[in-house]
């Protein structure tokens, strides 16, 4: 087995989706502020750090999608929707701002060395941050996954899936159909 490490940096001004927690970190306490609680020289600092559930790890929690106030939170997701045998099918030929379909990923599938099996994760590339990370088009110059892209994932039993960009769908929906397909679905 290969273990693919999927991490980003977290930092201050990072780019985070319109309208989530900005991520911030601050000073909490100094080891000025500390050396007076010890007679030994000892003294520490500590830094407070902001970020919210959904923009920094991206991952869309149920209670993200779902108005229900019994959707999961994060901490409350079972561990092992986030690990798993994964395959990554790549996506960045298609303009931005549009939908990909179910019949775009059967030959995306079909072209690539790797067949996605029930229970996989599915990595999606648009190519989205290594294009824009850092920049304001990395929010709004991408494809996304249609509602029949979105009615593949579940059709092709796929477990947890991921993408680059900020949102799985077109960035220029106001419907978002993959987001709705993974409020249903718990996906």
């Amino acid at each position: 087995m290969q273990v693919v490490d999927l991490s980003q940096d977290i930092y201050e001004g990072m780019q985070v989706y319109p309208g989530h927690l900005k991520t911030v970190q601050f000073e909490h306490a100094t080891h000025e502020e500390t050396a007076p609680r010890f007679d030994s020289g000892f003294s520490f600092q500590t830094t407070g750090f902001m970020l919210n559930d959904n923009g920094p790890t991206h991952v869309d929690s149920f209670s993200h999608l779902d108005p229900d106030p019994a959707a999961p939170t994060i901490d409350k997701m079972p561990l092992d929707l986030f690990f798993g045998p994964a395959v990554c099918l790549d996506v960045t030929g298609f303009r931005p701002r549009t939908d990909i379909t179910a019949e775009d990923l059967d030959r995306v599938e079909a072209a690539s060395p790797v067949t996605v099996q029930p229970g996989d994760i599915v990595l999606f590339h648009t190519g989205t941050w290594n294009r824009f990370a850092g920049d304001k088009r990395y929010l709004t110059e991408f494809a996304g996954l249609g509602e029949s892209a979105s009615e593949w994932i579940v059709r092709r039993g796929v477990k947890t899936f991921g993408v680059d960009s900020p949102t799985p769908d077109n960035p220029a929906s106001t419907s978002y159909p993959c987001h709705m397909m993974c409020r249903r679905e718990r996906i």
